[in-house]
């Protein structure tokens, strides 16, 4: 188990130079960079666009700047943002936690109640509730989460519009007054702004993961091994408990690594739709700004999450799946 994981730790070390050093290229191929739009501006004189470039190395070769780059980044340095005048951890790390304000809760929420879904599609297959859920499922599939958003704020305008009450706010993080709030209250209200992006971000999700258990459950349902369990007398919440949902479950084991990584990544276009101030506007502003490296530095961060999700990921199966071996 040692050599297992110690030889899945050395198999990341060129995989995150490589993909670091990819990513680095593909931001620097972008024409122009963040002083570019500084040279339109008549008040920056060339001298001051020279001297901030040579500042900050983006006169040298690419290479140079991603070695300069990779440098810093070992002493946990991300570099420094040039829209922010800032560094780059402490510009993003705000954010990154109002990001997991709503993906942390709407992960527990999708896996809590899409495997239950699926579980029950194929135990009670073409019967009412199955089709009813089928249903919903081809909906939530075909509706895009920020569309969706868009239908989840005209609904509770409309019944404000009718009632006189906003059940749940339709953008931001805080109400007005926040500053001068209790901390209860400061969390109470962050609760209460977060619940419609939290639905919202999971809905699409419930839709796709719940499908794909119903299909795993029908698949193992059909083997041989599973009729004879029948066959043997075993009662039929030991066969589907047991048996049948823990070879099952072994792909959403799988998809665990991307778990990690969508910490960070925020809610999508949720959080842009809904004025939520996570990690997905502040990265699109980054990326219209060519902020080089708030880029790469979120980039980074990601790709780190991805491979240790993806190790743990790898170690669960082994653990789930007793045909994977460590050898």
């Amino acid at each position: 188990m040692t050599a297992y994981i110690l030889r899945r730790i050395l198999y990341l070390i060129p995989t995150f130079f490589g993909a670091t050093f990819l990513a680095f290229l593909i931001i620097q191929m972008a024409p122009g960079d963040y002083l570019t739009q500084l040279e339109l501006d008549p008040k920056v004189t060339p001298e001051t666009i020279a001297r901030l470039r040579a500042q900050f190395g983006l006169d040298r070769p690419v290479y140079e700047q991603y070695l300069l780059w990779m440098n810093n980044l070992l002493h946990l340095n991300l570099g420094y943002s040039f829209a922010y005048q800032a560094p780059v951890l402490e510009v993003i790390w705000p954010r990154v936690v109002n990001s997991m304000v709503i993906v942390i809760p709407s992960t527990l929420l999708l896996y809590l109640v899409a495997i239950p879904i699926g579980v029950y599609g194929a135990v009670r297959q073409y019967s009412l509730g199955d089709r009813i859920l089928s249903f919903l499922a081809y909906v939530g599939l075909s509706v895009p989460s920020f569309f969706l958003a868009l239908i989840a704020i005209y609904l509770l305008l409309q019944l404000k519009f009718r009632t006189g009450t906003l059940i749940f706010p339709v953008s931001g993080m805080t109400s007005s007054g926040f500053e001068q709030m209790p901390p209860l209250r400061q969390l109470l209200d962050i609760a209460w702004h977060a619940v419609v992006p939290v639905l919202v971000a999971t809905a699409n999700d419930i839709a796709g993961l719940s499908r794909l258990m119903r299909g795993q459950m029908l698949e193992v349902l059909g083997l041989d091994y599973i009729r004879t369990a029948r066959a043997k007398g075993l009662s039929e919440r030991v066969v589907l408990y047991k048996h049948a949902f823990r070879n099952a479950v072994i792909p959403f084991v799988a998809t665990l690594g991307g778990l990690l990584p969508s910490l960070i990544s925020g809610a999508g276009f949720v959080e842009v739709v809904m004025a939520w101030p996570g990690i997905t506007p502040f990265f699109l502003d980054a990326i219209a700004n060519q902020d080089l490296y708030v880029i790469a530095g979120f980039l980074t961060v990601s790709l780190v999450l991805l491979m240790i999700g993806n190790l743990i990921s790898d170690l669960l199966l082994a653990w789930v799946d007793p045909r994977i071996r460590y050898d």
